[in-house]
Parts: structure tokens; sequence; C-alpha cells
């Protein structure tokens, strides 16, 4: 999509979502997810600058933002969240023991809005459910995002699909979902071991077959796309990421792509 054009408008009755990876990875993560009238961030683990480029190379103009929302407060997904909410005026969606592990790097936010992990909430139009997840952070969250019939699911830094994860993301029209690392690779590369170790625990991050895995189990014939995030670039590459979670779509039609660390994806609309 070129900078001289917009999120879709919602009168178009083909369009339900919009998202696009503005960057994944382990340098930075942010997610621009809109329903044509509500638009907002999904983390911000770039430099501000940054993360307005990436915006605007969308076609979006970060001044029309309407929040920030928040997984967890590693700072690959906080980095600019303070300042991005103080430059554009943004409430910022986080929950209580987030905020309190993060309250160092985000400074000075003049509105603060916590939400619970379980507890659905309308943030303007859109439709969001916030779900526990596990990873080696104080509360870290997943989340769906729902307009009309379409769903996104988003669980990147995790290190187990738990029943929970599986109940949320089972029925969603997109997912957003970790890959984060080949396990031979892992196991043969130069990370330290008691780094090794911390990636492959439940509180660590997902790897190309346990994504397979979980697709097998949550998989069905409405899901259109499926975005792998989190790609570690020592420990994985898009090739065997999305060879080995790909078997898992052999009998459906479904989109399988990886999303950039460097550079922002493409604007996907979900019907």
């Amino acid at each position: 999509m070129s900078a001289s054009q917009s999120v879709p408008n919602n009168s178009n009755e083909d369009y339900n979502l919009a998202i696009c990876m503005l960057a994944s990875g382990s340098k930075g993560n942010a997610i621009f997810i809109s329903n044509g009238s509500t638009s907002i961030l999904v983390d911000a683990g770039l430099s501000g600058i940054e993360i307005e480029r990436r915006l605007r190379s969308t076609g979006f103009n970060p001044e029309n933002l309407d929040a920030i929302l928040v997984s967890h407060e590693h700072t690959d997904h906080i980095q600019s969240v303070g300042v991005l909410s103080r430059r554009f005026d943004l409430p910022v969606y986080i929950n209580k023991k987030t905020i309190k592990a993060a309250s160092s790097k985000l400074k000075n936010i003049k509105d603060i809005r916590s939400f619970e992990c379980g507890s659905a909430f309308m943030l303007k139009t859109l439709a969001l459910h916030p779900f526990s997840i596990s990873h080696d952070a104080e509360d870290p969250a997943g989340f769906t995002i729902k307009q009309n019939s379409s769903k996104i699911g988003i669980a990147t830094d995790l290190g187990i699909a738990t029943s929970m994860v599986k109940e949320h993301l089972k029925d969603c029209s997109l997912l957003v979902l970790e890959a984060n690392h080949d396990q031979t690779m892992l196991a043969n590369g130069p990370y330290p071991w008691p780094l090794k170790q911390r990636i492959k625990s439940r509180t660590g991050h997902l790897s190309n077959e346990d994504s397979k895995n979980l697709l097998n189990e949550i998989k069905h014939n409405k899901l259109q796309h499926i975005i792998l995030a989190h790609l570690s670039e020592t420990n994985n590459t898009p090739e065997k990421a999305l060879s080995v979670v790909g078997q898992a779509l052999t009998n459906i039609d479904t989109r399988l792509s990886v999303a950039s660390q460097y550079e922002s994806g493409e604007l996907l609309c979900v019907k």
C-alpha cells in the first residue's frame, strides 16, 4: 500500500479488520490494527521515530491513532510506549502488574487504562479480550480483537500453548503466532546454556514444532491468514519456520507468511 493510501473505510461491507506487522523479533515488536474507525498499536518496541516511519509507510498518519495496547513489560515491546503516548496524547491500555514492572521505562503517562487478563472490554469500537500466556514477565497477555464476524488472535512470547490459549485462538480469522526457534539450531547454536534453557522453558518461546502442533489443534476452514512472528535471527530462518509450520495447513486454504524485524509487512484486510 502506498503512502498516499489509507486504511479502508469500514463502510465497505467486505472489510472488518486491517492489520500490519510493523516489526517482529527480539529487537522490537509493534502491530498496527484498525477497523476503519478505531486504530491501535499493539506494543511499541521500536523507537518512536521508527514506528512513526513504518506507520506512514502503510499510508497511516500516526496522529490518527486511538490507543496503545501493551502485552508485557519487556523492552522489545514497550520501548516507545511512553514517548508515543505523550507525543500523540494516546491512552495506554495495560494491566496492573505490567505497569508496575514497566513504570521506570514508561515514565510519565497521562492516561493509563487498566485491563485484566480474562476480562473482555471495548476499546472504542474494537472488542478486545486479553488472556494470560506463559512467559517470564509479570502478567503477560495475548489478545483477541473482534469486529463483526472477524477475529484476530495474537499469541507471541509464550513458552507453552495452554488450553486457555487454544480456546481463545480456535476460531480466529487471522493469527499472529510465535515461531521463535528451530530446536536443532537452538541446541547447536552459540547461545549460552542458561539462555537456551530459558528459551525452551514453559515461560520462554514457542518453537516451529510447537507452533505446528498448536495449529493442528486449532485450524479451521475459515482461518484466512497466519503470520509467524518473533523469529530468532540466530536460531531460526523464515524458510524453516514456513516449512515446518506449513505442514499443519495441508488440508486448508490458509495463507502463511513471516513477519520481519526490519520492515513493515503488507496491510492485510480481514473479512
